[in-house]
């Protein structure tokens, strides 16, 4: 399965990552491959920004070199990078638009769970804007949201959108609804918007949602 590269230039690649590919390695020989790996074949230049999880599908931005890589990793830090995903998740949500903050943890006991936390976890906010209801089935409500996460904490927008009530269709890890009726994990990350730190100048990175 070749990756579909939505840009390039000297200094950036940005790729529309497949649903069920891992962004990085993972322990184990079976889980050697992912976008990484895939890159680096022909560019070994090729470093780590961000991550996307594996069911999430989506634009996932590289750095060509070291130099690059801590100036993007620093606009990510920075909170400089606005992201935005679209999600599919159960139920009718009866509010338009919102902000999620719910501060969350790992579950030592059940890795890679996050746990949500008031006491411990670590400051989570989300935004979120209802795009329109949809069925599935004849009986099924669902909802399509536009998620922009504030912070960038380990499967927030999963947490997140289940602390809503409303966690995402074929989310196996979250969702105990019927997520074993979908194919895959209905959250896509459909656009990352900066300044590239090469030319100074505002670059809109855009991937269109697939389900």
């Amino acid at each position: 399965m070749k990756l579909e590269i939505i840009y390039q230039d000297n200094y950036l690649i940005a790729v529309n990552k497949p649903s069920g590919l891992l962004s990085v390695p993972g322990r184990g020989e079976d889980k050697q491959d992912c976008v990484v790996a895939r890159l680096q074949q022909d560019m070994p230049e090729v470093r780590v920004v961000h991550r996307l999880d594996c069911h999430t599908s989506g634009v996932m931005l590289l750095a060509i070199g070291p130099d690059i890589q801590r100036q993007l990793s620093r606009l990510f830090h920075d909170r400089e990078v606005e992201k935005s995903y679209v999600a599919l998740v159960q139920g009718a949500v009866e509010q338009t638009s919102g902000m999620i903050d719910i501060p969350l943890r790992g579950d030592p006991d059940n890795r890679p769970k996050q746990v949500v936390d008031y006491f411990r976890g670590k400051h989570a906010q989300t935004q979120w804007h209802l795009l329109r209801y949809e069925k599935a089935g004849a009986t099924t409500p669902l909802s399509r949201l536009l998620l922009r996460p504030v912070t960038g904490r380990t499967h927030q927008l999963r947490v997140h959108c289940m602390a809503l009530g409303h966690p995402i269709v074929g989310d196996r890890l979250y969702n105990d609804l019927n997520s074993s009726r979908a194919e895959r994990m209905m959250l896509h990350a459909e656009q990352l918007e900066f300044i590239h730190p090469a030319t100074n100048k505002r670059i809109c990175l855009t991937s269109n949602c697939e389900f």
